[in-house]
């Protein structure tokens, strides 16, 4: 009997761009078109309309330049921001009669207020947001960003941009390599919105016209802190401004210092936190990269060094002088 082959499956159905397929649609570009037969295990390429047939020759095809694949995905993002807006109005004009109702019982502010549950921490962060009038300063620990995230992101950023109102972010060094976030800081670069980038950030914060405050109250994310006391309000911003006065804007170079012996600035700032007694995880965490990069630049940093044992590692790290010239003088 015979038999045919099956046809290979989309590896990655909840990811748009899978690695072979990024691959191949940058060398796409570089050479002008590929081979059709390259692209038959890597569907993602059409179904996200990244190549589309040579009218000159079936055998081949040619990438859709990248400005316009961004823009084909935005749009939609974009109508469902204007549809979320409008239902955002019909909401509003059902509760007003209500306002002023409960504006005739006596006032009530709560300095501290616990969040449990994604679903009462977002609706936190969209009533702060409906409820400002001139700023917004966030922090936003760790590397880049997921296609959902980035999504509720930029339905934020939309509000905020259609508003005026002033945002600053600050972000780790790590999101410089991330495409999609680079791509959401371009089109927020058209509101009032600057953005920054450390190496290492204290944890999430937003911080809403310095009357309101969020921040996270456990390690899973699944408890935050709504602080409208303003002393505290007050002191976070001032922690925000302190970092943000040392942070570097996202459009220029980081200013690492320059290699030693091999070892480059963040290897260096690897090291540190290695002789400190941090483990691999609570480094990569406090960089804002994953752990499996994180254990590639600790790799280098021992071959630089001729290091057999991680035990040795730290050793060495010390009698190196590596890190001397991030002391203060």
């Amino acid at each position: 009997m015979l038999t045919t082959s099956a046809k290979p499956t989309h590896p990655h159905p909840a990811v748009p761009l899978c690695g072979e397929g990024s691959r191949l649609y940058a060398l796409a570009l570089s050479s002008g078109r590929i081979l059709r037969s390259e692209a038959e295990n890597t569907p993602c390429l059409m179904d996200f309309a990244l190549l589309h047939p040579d009218p000159d020759d079936a055998n081949w095809l040619r990438p859709v330049p990248p400005s316009a694949a961004l823009a084909q995905r935005l749009h939609p993002l974009e109508r469902e921001i204007q549809e979320r807006r409008r239902v955002a109005v019909e909401l509003t004009d059902i509760f007003e009669p209500f306002m002023a109702i409960t504006a005739r019982e006596e006032p009530t502010t709560h300095a501290i207020t616990v969040l449990e549950g994604d679903a009462r921490i977002h609706a936190a962060i969209e009533r702060a947001t409906a409820e400002c009038r001139s700023e917004v300063l966030t922090v936003q620990p760790g590397g880049g960003r997921s296609e959902n995230t980035l999504t509720v992101a930029l339905q934020r950023g939309q509000t905020i941009l259609d508003r005026g109102i002033t945002m600053r972010t600050l972000y780790q060094h790590t999101v410089r390599h991330s495409q999609g976030t680079l791509a959401y800081a371009a089109y927020m670069a058209q509101g009032n919105v600057e953005i920054r980038t450390l190496e290492e950030l204290t944890d999430r914060l937003m911080i809403f016209d310095r009357n309101v405050a969020l921040i996270p109250a456990r390690a899973d994310q699944q408890v935050a802190l709504e602080l409208r006391h303003p002393g505290l309000v007050e002191y976070l911003a001032k922690v925000f401004e302190e970092q943000w006065s040392r942070a570097t804007p996202l459009i220029d170079d980081v200013p690492y210092p320059p290699s030693v012996d091999g070892i480059t600035g963040v290897q260096r700032s690897i090291a540190k936190l290695l002789i400190d007694g941090h483990v691999d995880e609570a480094i990569a965490r406090r960089l804002g990269m994953n752990v499996r990069t994180c254990r590639a630049h600790i790799a280098k940093i021992a071959a630089a060094l001729g290091s057999g044992s991680r035990a040795q590692l730290g050793y060495l790290i010390a009698q190196s002088g590596i890190l001397d010239q991030d002391r203060p003088k």
